[in-house]
């Protein structure tokens, strides 16, 4: 992945980073990665400990996620406004203090609230760290071994989450998995301060907030009428309402980025189906793999009675292939262009999909192992592609809002999947009315995978 990120010689006072800067830096996004897999290992914990619902456990995972996809478009902007290293630590603060507010929630809702403030960190801090890399390594082999370790750091997250998550869950209880962040958090801050270098102001753009606050409010309404529309009643009124405040909101956003000096979401982007293909394919990828991880999570805990230690251990598969695919095949994409790797990580992500629905069917746990391989390899063949197709499309003065862009739609697919597939699951409490939702969703997903590669393929 990294071989491909084309980052622009920036001036710098220093050669490169510390070397615990950077590592302070690469932690950080590290444990933003980690938290949005860590979690799905704990639910079943949470909804026993705090007597939430189904829809309760949705919110838990999206409210972290909705917020960040929200304000990673504007987010990228604020470092260059005002400065890398101070977005970098504001991010880093508000995620470490919001975590610590997830680990003392006493009801499901406070857990909610902490989680949506705890998503406004990562949208500042990952934009702002790879800027710090970028102004931190004048010369492109140092920089691009930085990036290398920058975009490893994702990998082990996403890999090790499920592990991390069970042990903490099994051992010292699902509070823990938020409480460990904050040492840690600390940590890194003062290892930032010391040893980062502050970048320069570089913009005077005017801000698009009404832009923003209509980015926020179309994604929560959407997300709000998908988690609690089976509960409510898909025609009440106020599910309704809601989508229609979506639609409302989406409009009045695409009339202020047309008349916006300088909107946060340049149009003229979409014109070209070599940039549009790609953004469409983040969004459909990581439906597909966080709702499979949603789903697989609750499957493994309340269908096969797995301790979360152990239903860990059984979401390793998909997260370390994932993981690990996503650090090697960006030389398969140098060598084979970004459009066949799409094509074909989309459909081994159906074929796995499919492999999974037949074990579930089957009761095989083999199946299900292999087809948690398949979708990783799929998915891990997929984003070094997609990330440089991006990247290929626009001038380099556009990098860095065309992979805000890219990281906001991958971020708004896993919201959907969350949101969509838990929708479609059923009861927790009814094993039949589970699995039959099951079934559906996994269909959906692998109808998903297979429809983005068709259309990469004839575009």
């Amino acid at each position: 992945m990294s071989r491909e990120l084309q980052i622009p010689s920036v001036p710098s006072k220093k050669e490169s980073i510390h070397a615990l800067g950077l590592t302070a830096i690469c932690f950080g996004f590290f444990m933003v990665i980690l938290d949005t897999s860590v979690v799905n290992v704990a639910l079943p914990a949470m909804q026993h400990d705090l007597h939430g619902s189904l829809e309760g456990l949705q919110w838990v995972v999206n409210g972290y996620t909705l917020i960040f996809a929200s304000l990673l478009l504007s987010a990228g902007t604020l470092g260059d406004r005002l400065g890398h290293k101070r977005t970098f630590l504001t991010g880093y603060v508000l995620f470490t203090g919001a975590s610590l507010l997830c680990s003392l929630a006493p009801s499901l809702n406070i857990l909610i609230a902490a989680r949506i403030l705890q998503g406004v960190g990562p949208a500042l801090l990952v934009p702002s760290s790879l800027s710090l890399i970028t102004h931190g390594f004048q010369n492109p082999e140092k920089r691009a071994r930085a990036v290398g370790f920058w975009a490893g750091s994702s990998g082990i997250g996403l890999a090790g989450g499920p592990i991390v998550g069970g042990l903490l869950v099994e051992t010292l209880g699902w509070r823990s998995i938020f409480l460990l962040n904050v040492p840690f958090g600390l940590l890194a801050l003062a290892l930032t301060m010391r040893f980062v270098s502050e970048t320069p102001r570089t913009t005077t753009q005017k801000r698009d907030l009404w832009g923003q606050a209509c980015v926020i409010v179309a994604l929560a309404t959407l997300t709000y009428a998908l988690i609690e529309g089976r509960s409510q009643g898909w025609i009440s009124l106020q599910i309704v309402g809601m989508f229609l405040l979506c639609i409302g909101a989406s409009g009045g956003f695409l009339l202020i980025e047309t008349r916006h000096s300088t909107p946060m979401l340049p149009l003229h982007f979409f014109s070209s189906t070599a940039f549009s293909m790609p953004i469409l394919v983040g969004c459909v990828l990581n439906f597909g793999l966080y709702g499979i991880l949603f789903v697989l999570s609750l499957f493994f805990q309340d269908i096969y009675h797995y301790p979360a230690a152990l239903a860990g251990v059984a979401l390793l598969p998909i997260t370390v292939a994932t993981g690990s695919t996503a650090l090697i095949s960006g030389r398969i994409t140098a060598r084979l262009g970004t459009r066949r790797p799409m094509i074909g990580g989309l459909a081994a992500s159906c074929l796995g999909t499919l492999l999974l629905l037949l074990g579930e069917t089957g009761d095989s746990i083999l199946l299900l192992t292999v087809g948690e391989i398949v979708i990783g390899l799929g998915c891990g063949m997929t984003v070094p592609a997609m990330t440089t197709a991006i990247l290929n499309t626009v001038p380099k003065s556009q990098v860095g809002v065309a992979s805000a862009l890219l990281n906001a739609s991958r971020q708004l697919g896993g919201v959907l999947g969350v949101a969509i597939l838990g929708s479609i699951l059923g009861s927790l409490s009814e094993r039949s009315a589970f699995l039959a939702g099951m079934h559906i969703a996994l269909l959906l997903v692998a109808l998903l995978f297979l429809l983005g590669s068709v259309l990469i393929s004839i575009t």
